[in-house]
């Protein structure tokens, strides 16, 4: 009988999962709303998104994956589990294997706190890999060739940046600054610049149907309420495409620092195959526009955006369920 096997990208911003046999079955944000008088979870993912910054007294939306590791370990069990008896089954027998994708230089006592979830979910076996790892075999990179790739994975809390070659990382490094930071960068925007206050929720919003990273992508507006700094009232303020490159830039050049020291430290050998194979980009920060003209512009490497960037790491984490001598290969599992 087949398992239910799963792989999970447990991201700061979403939960995607992959099921062997079925592909993605799953796309949630990862957010939960949780009563503070019993600590119960009263709704998960995309019911629980849309309460932030609008619960009641007695009742939190709260995001329990910070920065790309677990700031709340019971929080994220009560998650996986939900998510296991979704899609597994709450009467399965036979117990799923996981494979879960991780940022590049999280601690050990993180990755054990991972695995310990992932097991208290429900798990027979939980495989721990690197996020960098399983976007590269999501965006259908052979990693078990002795040639250099670059992948770039930009998510919620941190954007991975890692030289590939032998199914393993060569030079890499995960910063904690992503899509959340521009998120945060353009509220202090709306603030400074137009005495405006908004949520996050709503700058994301703004960024992901508007911004862009480069100054020659095409310039949108749109709409964004608000509260006013000085009277307290709701507001309506346009802002444009323009505006969203304003407000972060700081993080993009802080990226775009941290590729170039990653490249400095790549052996010369490798760098020759990234510059003919290019820079890979994935998560869902490479769905910013012109972040791709951006990147090659200053390190004068071509860059690509892989095929739906979001899902990489998920999809990733599939192929290593089909394929166990490659799983063995490049994941770490972990005993009580």
């Amino acid at each position: 009988m087949l398992r239910a096997d799963i792989g999970i990208d447990l991201g700061t911003a979403s939960i995607i999962v992959y099921k062997r046999g079925e592909g993605i079955v799953l796309h949630e944000p990862s957010v939960v709303a949780v009563s503070e008088k019993t600590g119960e979870i009263v709704a998960i993912g995309e019911e629980a998104k849309k309460m932030l910054g609008k619960t009641p007294e007695g009742l939190k939306a709260v995001r329990p994956m910070k920065d790309g590791v677990i700031a709340d370990y019971k929080t994220i069990e009560a998650i996986l589990k939900e998510f296991l008896r979704r899609i597994v089954g709450k009467f399965s027998i036979v117990k799923p294997s996981l494979v879960i994708g991780v940022p590049t230089k999280i601690t050990e006592v993180e990755k054990r706190a991972v695995f310990e979830a992932g097991l208290s979910a429900g798990a027979r076996k939980v495989y721990i890999v690197s996020e960098p790892i399983a976007a590269a075999i999501g965006a259908g990179i052979d990693i078990t060739r002795s040639e250099g790739n670059m992948i770039v994975d930009i998510g919620g809390g941190t954007t991975d940046i890692a030289v590939i070659s032998l199914g393993g990382i060569v030079v890499g490094e995960a910063i904690r600054i992503a899509g959340d930071a521009m998120d945060e960068a353009i509220v202090r925007y709306t603030r400074r610049k137009f005495g405006l206050i908004v949520g996050e929720s709503s700058a994301e919003e703004v960024k992901k149907r508007i911004g862009k990273a480069h100054p020659s992508v095409e310039d949108y507006e749109m709409e964004v309420r608000g509260r006013d700094m000085v009277t307290g009232l709701p507001r309506v303020e346009r802002l444009t495409s323009t505006n969203i490159l304003e407000a972060i830039e700081p993080i993009l050049s802080m990226i775009l620092t941290k590729i170039k020291n990653i490249l400095e430290k790549t052996p010369p050998e490798l760098s020759a195959d990234i510059i003919s194979n290019g820079v890979h980009l994935t998560g869902g920060g490479a769905l910013l526009r012109g972040i791709d003209k951006l990147i090659s512009e200053e390190i004068r490497v071509q860059t690509i955006v892989a095929d739906d960037p979001i899902t990489c790491v998920a999809r990733g984490t599939g192929v290593l369920l089909e394929d166990e001598k490659l799983l063995k290969t490049v994941c770490e599992t972990y005993s009580r």
